[in-house]
């Protein structure tokens, strides 16, 4: 087939980093389908139906226009030297259609003349005089994508199917470049150094919500319903635990499942969602490495997690099946960038999803046409759809005041240029080092004001609580949260010294150096013995007062000795309640040790995805062809 061969020579004709750039593009498409082992098979790949659906969706309106224009001129020529029929005849069988669907023209395609593209783009009813140099552009944005292929007399191919994909669509006239409407309700300039704090704020909050809820699911997988996804109560849960709302939550759980940090396991009890071994190495990343992968995850997700079309069942964690939404977010974001830059810097009105009316957004969606029509071509929802897609891009620091962030133009960058580099180094500028000390202050609290490292968090998090995230994070150390890290094994010597360490002040405050030591001082006091179980203590007065309280009534404590109890409860019942109750008993083994209550933590044992080597995949296919 000679369009296969001009795509396979051209492949063949690119640098293993050109190639690499081709595959990283369209990853998501060729995963669907076997790896390549030739350059031949790379190409059946690349204009086969199924991955050409998924392509087009990508083009600009130059571009598509240059597409169908082709295509068609394509099609008129194999019209003219077809032998075959024009058409199907009327009751044809499948098999036999198939069997001989090259002798039908539809579904075949023939060189065109580049000059005949160009005089089809320019003649009369189609733009007038077009931008020549536009046309050329969009033809080696074609090339570039393997949309098109050039032949060695000058001429270009198209994939046979592209007819299929685009021909009845009414492209109008050719647009070499979008045409922005001026909106009275536009917000004024924002300055640049608003929109990075207004990015910065929402990329630590995300930090923080995504370390929160994958802390919550290591603690307590979330349990999966038989018809997939997670319960309303578990999507509550998390929602409390990650500090955000339930769509939101949605989004997250999505996110993280795309990027490899989850993943979804069978146990005897059903489904569950547990963090992934990658999870242990992304909390050692520094706080702007961690939203990488979840940024990038963002932009090729095939669902708009966030809204619920009217009808359906919000849910979470199940595969994306809708297309569009990649194509809409690339489409959003360049029209801001777009009406930004037309606009002499004015934002763009964005009302908030659930505003009474969306109608604001109507000229965005006109200069979205322009970036990616066929992500809102007979969308009759794009409104909704385009309000969520921007509510999203906020929510994770990527739009501030109708325009795009620095980190926004970096995905944006990111995307089109298939590389992580310039968002990886806007996540680094923005988000600063994790910080390796607190401020320990006088009212049992410790602030620290900005990121806290992994280790700085999980020693906090151990004998305090959060009690507020913003631009900084404050703990507040309590009886209860000292007992905590009690029950865990620490002492109070080595509880005062792990805190000074990381005290930006100096020593500690006296107030929280008296409370740790003061409830070392009752800690362990009371005894639970694992029998059924047995509660013993030194101090004969203290079993006494145990035995006749009466928020103990329930365990039917009874005296077998002056220090010894019996209850009638398990140990963890038994120590709850005891607790409850205002008292720092501690769990007694067998043996007479102390056992070290720890809270367990969960881990998908499934295998982590490897990141796939584009340019190794690249310079192996072309080393094969030279040989």
């Amino acid at each position: 087939m000679e369009g296969l061969d001009t795509l396979t020579s051209a492949l063949a004709r690119r640098t293993p980093e050109r190639l690499a750039v081709l595959l990283a593009r369209h990853a998501e498409p060729l995963s669907r389908r076997p790896a390549p082992a030739r350059l031949r098979e790379l190409a059946a790949s690349l204009w086969s139906y199924e991955t050409l659906h998924q392509v087009v969706l990508g083009l600009d309106k130059p571009g598509l226009h240059v597409l169908a224009v082709t295509a068609r001129l394509s099609q008129e020529r194999a019209r003219k030297e077809a032998h075959g029929p024009a058409a199907p005849e009327p009751g044809t069988g499948y098999q036999s259609l198939m069997a001989h669907r090259l002798a039908f023209p539809d579904l075949a395609a023939e060189p065109v003349p580049v000059a005949e593209v160009y005089a089809a783009l320019t003649a009369a009813g189609h733009g007038g005089d077009a931008d020549r140099e536009a046309i050329g552009a969009a033809l080696e944005g074609l090339y570039e994508v393997a949309l098109a292929a050039p032949t060695e007399d000058g001429r270009v191919v198209v994939p046979p199917r592209t007819a299929q994909l685009i021909g009845g669509r009414d492209l109008g006239e050719f647009e070499a470049a979008p045409s922005v409407e001026e909106t009275a309700q536009a917000p004024d300039p924002a300055p640049e150094q608003a929109l990075i704090a207004e990015s910065q704020a929402a990329a630590a909050g995300l930090g923080g919500a995504l370390e929160r809820l994958l802390a919550a699911l290591a603690v307590q997988p979330a349990a999966l319903r038989k018809s997939g996804g997670p319960a309303v109560r578990e999507i509550k849960r998390l929602a409390k635990a990650a500090g955000t709302s339930e769509p939101r939550t949605r989004l997250l759980l999505d996110l993280l499942l795309a990027a490899d940090l989850l993943a979804l396991t069978r146990t005897p009890t059903g489904t569950v969602a547990l963090p992934t071994g990658g999870y242990d190495d992304w909390l050692a990343l520094p706080p702007g490495e961690r939203l990488l992968p979840v940024l990038t995850a963002w932009a090729g997700h095939w669902a708009i997690a966030t809204w619920t079309p009217f009808g359906e069942a919000p849910t979470a964690l199940e595969r994306g099946d809708d297309r569009r939404a990649p194509a809409l977010r690339h489409g959003l974001l360049a029209a801001l960038a777009t009406c930004t830059e037309g606009g002499a810097g004015r934002g763009v009105p964005v009302p908030a999803p659930d505003a009474p009316s969306l109608e604001a957004l109507r000229p965005l969606i006109a200069v979205t046409a322009w970036h990616r029509p066929l992500a809102v071509a007979d969308e009759p929802l794009i409104l909704e759809r385009a309000a969520h897609t921007l509510d999203e891009a906020a929510f994770l620091g990527l739009v501030a005041y109708g325009t795009l962030t620095p980190l926004g133009r970096a995905l944006l960058r990111t995307e089109t240029d298939a590389d992580p580099a310039p968002l990886r180094g806007a996540l680094r500028s923005l988000l600063p080092p994790p910080l390796e000390q607190a401020l320990f202050q006088g009212d049992l609290t410790a602030v620290v004001p900005g990121p806290p490292s992994t280790a700085l968090s999980t020693l906090l998090a151990l004998v305090a609580d959060r009690e507020s995230e913003d631009s900084a994070t404050a703990w507040r150390f309590s009886g209860a949260s000292v007992r905590r890290a009690l029950d865990a094994g620490r002492t109070a010597d080595a509880l005062i010294e792990d805190l000074t360490a990381v005290s930006a002040t100096g020593p500690l405050p006296h107030p929280l150096t008296y409370l740790i030591k003061d409830t070392a001082r009752t800690h362990g006091r009371i005894r639970v013995v694992r029998a059924g179980c047995c509660i013993r203590s030194d101090d004969p007065a203290l079993v006494a007062e145990l035995a006749a309280h009466r928020a103990l009534r329930d365990l039917g404590l009874r005296a077998i000795a002056p220090t010894v109890l019996v209850s009638a409860e398990e140990p963890g019942p038994t120590l709850e309640a005891l607790r409850a109750a205002g008292y720092a008993p501690a769990l007694e083994a067998e043996t007479g040790t102390t056992v070290v209550e720890r809270a367990p933590t969960h881990r998908s044992r499934a295998p982590l995805r490897k990141p796939a080597d584009h340019l190794a995949v690249a310079r192996r296919l072309l080393d094969d062809e030279s040989e």
